[in-house]
């Protein structure tokens, strides 16, 4: 029996918006269905989903709501090399367009040390690059036919964060 990811109360608001908090290997099974619904073919398998949940000093974000988990984010500070990787973000469908893909970067960034942040995206999601257009990102590189489809990815890169404040 599949559980649905999002209730249809909670699709519609019933139960308020979503909250952003740390997440952990108990969002295991609700981080992969996430992964699933938003990226398809290009969803982490089983493993890297508990890696990116589990990796020692790795930031974790979700977004919850009324008890289901519609946003997701995971970061890796890799300080010897001077930056870090945002190495997801994913909205529920039911969720975008209400600002959690950019609660969730502010928070990321926040809570990242390296001087310069990198992510990856694909490179026809024009909402995720004006997204992180609007955040301070700029194109440094091209990965070709790095996504299933033989889609580009587009390396973004945001400089002079550095601002933690834990």
């Amino acid at each position: 029996m599949r559980l649905p990811l999002v209730r249809p109360q909670i699709a519609a608001g019933v139960f308020g918006p979503p909250v952003i908090t740390p997440a952990s290997w108990r969002d295991f099974l609700g981080v992969w269905r996430l992964e699933r619904a938003c990226f398809g073919k290009d969803a982490w398998p089983l493993p890297d989903v508990l890696g990116a949940l589990t990796w020692p000093g790795a930031v974790r974000l979700k977004a919850d709501a009324g008890g289901n988990l519609v946003a997701f984010a995971a970061a890796d500070d890799q300080l010897a090399k001077g930056q870090a990787w945002i190495t997801t973000i994913g909205v529920h469908p039911d969720y975008r367009r209400r600002g959690l893909a950019e609660g969730l970067m502010r928070e990321c960034e926040r809570r990242l040390r390296a001087a310069r942040i990198r992510l990856t995206v694909r490179a026809g999601n024009l909402p995720a690059l004006q997204l992180y257009r609007k955040l301070g990102y700029e194109q440094v590189e091209v990965w070709r036919r790095y996504y299933s489809g033989r889609e580009d990815g587009v390396v973004m890169e945001k400089r002079g964060n550095g601002t933690r404040s834990e």
